[in-house]
């Protein structure tokens, strides 16, 4: 475990929660939203089927 994993994982977790992503990309430092959302923040399938669940559910 090193620091720059930590910065990817509370990226992730953020972005998870719903915080908006331009705060998020200030959070981190980013100059390019890419770099925070494509670089730094990580789903897994339990992600998507998670959110996809919620959206059907509305």
């Amino acid at each position: 475990m090193t620091p720059h994993v930590c910065r990817h994982t509370f990226c992730s977790n953020m972005a998870k929660s719903g915080m908006n992503p331009k705060t998020l990309q200030k959070i981190m430092g980013h100059s390019d939203i890419g770099v925070t959302l494509n670089t730094y923040t990580h789903l897994d399938f339990d992600d998507i089927q998670k959110e996809m669940k919620e959206v059907c559910n509305r």
